[in-house]
């Protein structure tokens, strides 16, 4: 027995399903509504909200940041690479620069960061082949003389994707 509101019609050995004019028109405007949704859903989402997060200038000198793991921090099965370790020894040395770093494996959302410095001040770092690519483009752009802006730049470029961590 079909539900309520649907014939069936068998003509020739094929199955058509017709439905009763007032729940096609209610399925058509259930769909309208959904397509009308959708598109006004991409209209008003804010690009911005897609920006990593990260601090526009350096952290006051009166706020205490947690510490960036460095010494005896740097051992175990987490640290089985040499870029592991490598990369946390350059991360302790530009903190500051970090901290005006977004960092693009999106752990603001995930794991509550608050910039690429975050990820260095917990294990995250050797987790993690973005965060780990970006340190080392941030260590060398920033040994380069360029600002913490230019790197962000070439960071939303993903220069980063061309650095082979194994090399570092």
């Amino acid at each position: 027995m079909p539900p309520f509101g649907v014939r069936l019609h068998l003509k020739w050995g094929k199955v058509r399903i017709a439905m009763n004019r007032g729940i096609e028109r209610r399925w058509l405007l259930g769909l309208a509504v959904f397509v009308a949704t959708a598109a006004s859903f991409a209209q008003w989402s804010n690009p911005a909200d897609e920006i990593p997060a990260y601090h526009p200038s350096a952290p006051l000198k009166v706020s205490a940041l947690p510490p960036i793991w460095s010494g005896a921090q740097l051992t175990g099965e987490n640290f089985r690479f040499a870029w592991q370790v490598h990369v946390y020894q350059q991360a302790a040395k530009i903190g500051n620069v970090l901290y005006q770093l977004p960092c693009n494996c999106r752990c603001d959302r995930s794991l509550g960061h608050t910039s690429l410095r975050s990820c260095f001040e917990t294990v995250h770092g050797t987790e993690c082949d973005v965060c780990a690519a970006e340190a080392f483009l941030a260590y060398r752009m920033t040994k380069a003389g360029k600002s913490p802006a230019e790197i962000r730049a070439a960071i939303s470029r993903r220069e980063y994707t061309s650095i082979d961590l194994e090399k570092q």
